[in-house]
């Protein structure tokens, strides 16, 4: 190509592309711009649990902003992706980044909330107590039974990858939903439905779950495995700083093909009968699929709901050659060991229980 008509081509290739960028930059503008003149105001809710990308559609449903996608794209690039649930007071007059700033003020939000905090370690029975407290026309009992529906399992597993309706489909299960229902404080509306309730739970869990997917994918179990070894980690562990060794512990053990052992999940398999640690020390014998003294492998199922420093303990354990481990009650000093006879000192040493 004669050197002449190169740089007439180049030169138009460069305003072709110009034009686009400003072509673009044109549409996003008018996209983000305000639908009307501000003459019309309209009251917006926000529902608890509710997707970011479901709050854009509905309000580009109600003819708020133009177009969601912009939106949705604008949202990400400047961090105003934060919103809040309840009722908002908007007009057409408002532009998109308006609008947005709005939602993601919690001062704007109008609606009366529910506030439950679940702390790390709690049992799903202990969590359904909780809701019913706020919230006394749902029974505990109720509550406990829509965790254990299937049709629910299978309903809310449309929506949560890491809920394996399969897995879940076992009458030997306590709480079909143990160990998803995650800790965290949480804010609802006076009129939230148990759907609503539940599906937030599992908003939180899912986010940790995207968090750390990679992770389970490469540890060889799967997420319902990792959960249920994090729920006895969260119930071993006396401080986070023992989490990581513990998990290290349990793993050495399962890669002996040495039980468990542990006599949190007899708490677990006691359930009703559960008052008091010595319980679980004495009835090691319980026939129960949670019990890891007479089960080979991990309990059958979570045995609490695991904080986020569980999951992260089992996800990267400490690399040690313990095999046992004893807790002191009074001091949470916990002691670890290689050897069943060192164990054993350690344990008449400091008059433990035994682990």
């Amino acid at each position: 190509m004669p050197k002449k008509k190169k740089k007439g081509f180049l030169k138009a290739i460069l305003i072709l592309i110009l034009m686009i960028l400003i072509g673009c930059g044109g549409f996003s503008m008018y996209s983000l711009s305000p639908v009307g003149q501000g003459s019309k105001e309209v009251s917006f809710k926000v529902e608890q649990g509710q997707s970011y990308s479901s709050v854009l559609q509905d309000l580009e449903d109600n003819h708020l902003i133009r177009n969601r996608t912009v939106a949705y794209l604008y949202a990400k690039l400047t961090h105003k992706d934060t919103y809040y649930a309840g009722e908002f007071t908007l007009n057409d007059g408002m532009d998109t980044p308006m609008i947005l700033e709005h939602l993601g003020d919690v001062n704007h939000a109008q609606s009366e909330q529910v506030t439950i905090t679940v702390p790390e370690g709690k049992w799903a029975k202990e969590i359904a107590a909780m809701i019913h407290e706020k919230y006394p026309q749902y029974k505990t009992e109720e509550i406990i039974a829509y965790w254990n529906d299937q049709k629910t399992i299978e309903m809310l597993a449309k929506d949560y990858a890491f809920l394996n309706p399969k897995e879940l489909n076992n009458k030997n299960y306590r709480v079909k939903l143990e160990g998803y229902l995650f800790p965290e404080t949480y804010s609802f509306d006076t009129d939230a439905s148990l759907e609503t309730i539940t599906r937030t739970f599992l908003n939180k869990f899912d986010e940790v779950y995207k968090k750390y997917k990679k992770d389970i994918d490469k540890s060889g179990y799967t997420v319902h495995e990792i959960v249920s070894l994090a729920s006895v980690v969260q119930f071993e562990a006396g401080s986070v700083d023992d989490m990581k060794t513990i998990a290290g512990v349990f793993y050495n053990r399962l890669d002996q093909d040495m039980k468990l052992q542990s006599s949190v999940t007899v708490c677990y398999a006691l359930y009703d009968d559960f008052e008091d640690p010595q319980d679980c020390e004495v009835n090691t014998e319980m026939e129960s699929p949670y019990n890891t003294y007479l089960e080979e492998g991990l309990p059958i199922g979570p045995i609490l709901n695991p904080g986020m420093e569980a999951i992260d303990a089992v996800l990267h354990p400490q690399d040690t050659e313990y095999l046992f481990f004893a807790a002191d009650p009074e001091t949470g000093k916990v002691y670890y060991s290689k050897t069943y006879e060192e164990h054993e000192e350690i344990m008449e040493q400091h008059n433990l229980y035994l682990d």
